[in-house]
């Protein structure tokens, strides 16, 4: 592969406006709970390829947990380092020495040794990105989908005949929202999802600027709707819903990882967005979901080792000590300013 044409280059060396551009997810199929469907809902027919570190993954894991479906399908993740031919799957012997449940060779097709293989088995010919969250049939040998806003809104309802009534009544984005979340998520992914994206992988002053400029303003947004949220969810909303799963996902990995290694460095969440900060905590410490499919290691060693065009030398940061602050305690500097 030629290197001005490797997917590690995020920003096309040939694009003189430097902005980061992501790609649009290819598959896109359905599971239905028609059981004469192409892909009927069924215990154990679907498994899903996972990362740790990936955000957009990440939103597949949590819903998956609060829906009650790891008996229904189950998942794999790869291990947190990128290279040339995108995610790779652990060796066995890489096993122990790796944190995270599930991270494994492949369980569903022992010769496969990266993602790709995957997509390969589709089409010879593909071409684009070799992405996580992957959503497979098992049955068909076909992957289903890989976009995830889509599988987590399959996870929401097509396998709630096979699961008990307490997850049945887990509803992630409830009728009376459904406007309010739809709204808020297409503002949130442009400028604050993808936007730490689009600050990190610029290769020029202008594209970074104009990003991050619009990523803190919409973090600004988003504090002021927490400040007057009537309850501790986006939205005012009675319980967790869609719109707090994927912002979660960024925003845990915000101090740890795109503060210095995406420059997204105007503030951080502990000390600069009170209730983002304590919105955050409360799903992470409160919620098995969000802190059991949360793993730091996975998440800091991808982004500083697996970027070579931002950071050549693949040096991790030792901080933010500790990753996640407890509920009762403050940085320094927000415990000076609550007492005046």
């Amino acid at each position: 592969m030629d290197k001005k044409d490797s997917i590690l280059n995020w920003v096309d060396p040939k694009d003189k406006s430097g902005e980061f551009k992501r790609q649009t997810s290819v598959f896109r199929n359905w599971i239905s709970k028609d059981k004469d469907a192409e892909f009927p809902a069924e215990k154990g027919r679907y498994h899903l390829y996972v990362s740790y570190a990936c955000p957009w993954a990440h939103r597949t894991l949590i819903v998956r947990k609060l829906k009650g479906l790891e008996e229904i399908v189950p998942f794999t993740s790869v291990h947190w380092h990128m290279g040339e031919k995108g995610w790779r799957f652990v060796t066995q012997d890489e096993q122990s020495q790796l944190s995270g449940e599930n991270v494994t060779p492949d369980p569903v097709n022992s010769s496969h040794t990266h993602l790709r293989d995957i997509y390969f088995e589709q089409n010879p010919n593909y071409e684009g990105r070799f992405t996580v969250p992957t959503l497979y049939d098992v049955k068909q040998k076909r992957i289903v989908n890989n976009e995830s806003s889509e599988i987590i809104r399959m996870f929401y309802n097509v396998f709630d005949d096979l699961l008990d009534e307490k997850y049945r009544k887990v509803d992630l984005y409830p009728e009376t929202l459904r406007k309010e979340i739809d709204e808020l998520n297409e503002w949130v992914y442009n400028d604050v999802n993808n936007g730490v994206y689009k600050s990190g992988f610029a290769t020029t002053q202008e594209a970074y600027e104009k990003a991050c400029t619009q990523l803190f303003a919409s973090l600004d947004r988003l504090e002021s709707h927490l400040t007057s949220s009537s309850t501790p969810y986006l939205l005012s909303s009675p319980h967790v819903t869609e719109a707090d799963v994927r912002l979660f996902t960024t925003i845990i990995r915000f101090d740890p990882v795109y503060v210095q290694h995406f420059k997204c460095n105007i503030r951080d969440i502990r000390s600069g967005y009170p209730a983002l900060h304590k919105w955050v905590r409360h799903l992470y410490w409160d919620y098995p979901g969000f802190r059991e499919t949360t793993d730091f290691e996975h998440i800091k060693r991808h982004y500083t080792r697996s970027h070579g065009q931002i950071n050549p030398h693949s040096i991790t940061p030792l901080g933010p000590v500790p990753d996640v602050l407890p509920k009762d305690q403050e940085v320094n500097a927000v415990k000076v300013s609550q007492r005046k």
